[in-house]
């Protein structure tokens, strides 16, 4: 290799050195799940008081054996994290060592509570961003960079936990591309990737709130979770995503696709015992939409 491409691959290096660092420096502290099923999930420390516990209300919650409804807080204060037992019942443990008051962590330092262990990470460190990237491969749908109904369901289940204790309302938007069999069968099926995405990308950039969850459920079916949200808010919500589809121009290969969605909305109420509840109920309000002749918005009434 000449000098000069040595000098090249060496100005890469430091390059995409800096950019890591650039990017790792506005990632918060966290928490890193090592081994189980929760391997490889981050969980960010924002400033202030973080609760970890077996409550879904809880700040980071794990609902795993042997682990207490409040089991120990981790308060971040000027970048520096300090963790003490809740009165947990099986303890709080430090690399290996029982919990007792209050402890600094240090990068690397292991917090075990019943099976799951916990890695700290600092704000700023670069070791989080493979994890990141790995973490977004596992619950990101390839084609459109949604949520995939894996991650989904987790959030569902978790939210509607969350509404029994907190009483918070919640609700669910499922909506169904109209006649998108046809579309494929007329225009291709690349045509219908595109459509897919760039619905995706329209709803994502105009339509969904932060804090929402948006997901791609399966094929041309989408959803939409909103914490904190009542079925009328929700209704108009649903309505907005709609016109959003209807009046977009997808343009592909010079043909103009009709695309319209058929909307469904439900909330928590009684009734709703568990996600699956929920989700069942927007499903039948989205086939009433589709009885009713598409592209409208239905809500469920029991």
């Amino acid at each position: 290799m000449s000098d000069e491409n040595s000098t090249l691959v060496i100005t890469d290096i430091h390059a995409a050195l800096q950019a890591a660092d650039k990017e790792a420096s506005e990632k918060p502290a966290c928490f890193l799940v090592v081994g189980g099923e929760l391997n490889g999930t981050i969980f960010d420390l924002l400033d202030g008081e973080t609760v970890v516990g077996r409550n879904p209300d809880c700040t980071i919650p794990l609902e795993f054996q042997g682990i207490s409804r409040k089991h120990f807080k981790a308060i971040i204060k000027h970048e520096t994290c300090i963790v003490e037992d809740m009165g947990s019942s099986n303890g709080t443990f430090v690399n290996n060592t029982k919990l007792e008051g209050q402890k600094t962590l240090q990068k690397g330092d292991m917090v075990k509570l019943g099976s799951i262990a916990l890695k700290y990470l600092p704000k700023g460190d670069t070791e989080r961003l493979t994890y990141d990237k790995l973490h977004k491969e596992a619950n990101t749908d390839g084609l459109t960079k949604c949520y995939n109904k894996m991650y989904f369901n987790n959030k569902l289940d978790l939210e509607v936990k969350k509404s029994k204790i907190t009483g918070n309302p919640l609700s669910l938007i499922i909506f169904d591309l109209d006649h998108f069999k046809n579309l494929n069968d007329n225009f291709g099926h690349d045509a219908g990737d595109y459509v897919l995405k760039e619905m995706a990308s329209l709803l994502r950039d105009n339509g969904i709130r932060k804090g929402d969850t948006f997901a791609r459920y399966g094929g041309e079916e989408f959803v939409v979770l909103l914490p904190k949200t009542n079925l009328k808010q929700a209704f108009e919500i649903a309505e907005r995503l709609r016109k959003l589809v209807a009046k977009n121009e997808f343009v592909y290969d010079n043909n103009r696709l009709p695309v319209t969605a058929s909307i469904g909305v439900a909330d928590y109420r009684q009734g709703v015992e568990t996600g699956t509840d929920l989700f069942k109920r927007a499903d039948s309000a989205v086939y009433k939409s589709k009885e009713g002749g598409r592209n409208q918005v239905n809500f469920y009434k029991a």
